[in-house]
């Protein structure tokens, strides 16, 4: 079994409920190392002084927030002062429609269980409490020296909890896109053609239908390679015996 990322109580009113958080979702992306070609030998990363090529010591490296005109210096020291410390409960401020929070808000999504098969009622009344409701819990914690905005909410039996994007880090579509048009003015006979293409192209929702095809693509190549060079091994020719003694 797993390990919970973060442990802590789930609290609203009077109720406290120990809980575990689990991650949700894992990345199947394949990752390379760089090479230099022709042999085995990884190529690592240095900290350079871009300016004298010198290589610089970890410790003597601190952040620097440019203003334009010039760099701020924090020193580590600094942000492990006001670095908030971790949250070991997680409060439920308030209850909102789940419809009322937009996708775009939606940033990662952990599971939520129960630390105890003694909590197993408290948790399925609150699952089975938000999902009759339509509603989510709203609450903020630390996790990782990382404040989160995150909704709980009920999902096909279980608690889950995603951390929400702030309000500040939602971009104005209007600034990002030039030209946007609007609601463009359309005859009725135009949008009845639309609808019913929609309706046309119209599926059930199944995410297993979908795959990542460049990634499974990248695995074939790789166990090919792999095999064609296990192949030119057999085949290559025993070399020459040893001199005799």
């Amino acid at each position: 079994m797993a390990r919970p990322v973060w442990a802590g109580n789930l609290a609203f009113g009077l109720v406290s409920l120990p809980v575990g958080l689990y991650t949700a979702t894992d990345s199947h992306t394949i990752r390379f190392h760089q090479l230099q070609r022709g042999t085995s030998d990884r190529i690592r990363n240095r900290r350079v002084n871009e300016r004298t090529g010198d290589e610089v010591d970890l410790g003597e490296i601190v952040k620097g927030y440019d203003t334009g005109a010039e760099y701020v210096i924090v020193e580590p020291g600094e942000l492990d002062d006001i670095a908030p410390g971790r949250s070991r409960s997680l409060e439920i401020a308030g209850f909102v429609d789940l419809e009322d929070v937009e996708p775009i808000f939606f940033d990662k999504t952990y599971y939520l269980g129960p630390r105890g098969a003694e909590y197993a009622k408290v948790y399925s009344l609150l699952e089975q409490a938000l999902s009759k409701a339509g509603k989510a819990g709203i609450a903020t914690f630390v996790m990782r020296q990382h404040e989160y905005l995150v909704a709980v909410k009920a999902e096909n039996g279980i608690l889950t909890l995603h951390t929400l994007h702030w309000a500040d880090e939602i971009r104005d579509p209007k600034e990002e896109i030039d030209n946007l048009p609007g609601k463009a003015k359309a005859s009725e006979k135009e949008l009845r053609m639309a609808e019913q293409l929609i309706e046309a192209l119209s599926m059930t929702w199944d995410p297993e239908q979908f795959h990542d095809t460049f990634q499974e693509k990248v695995a074939a190549l790789i166990k090919a390679k792999k095999t064609a060079r296990a192949s030119r091994r057999r085949s290559r020719p025993p070399g020459p015996p040893g001199p005799s003694t």
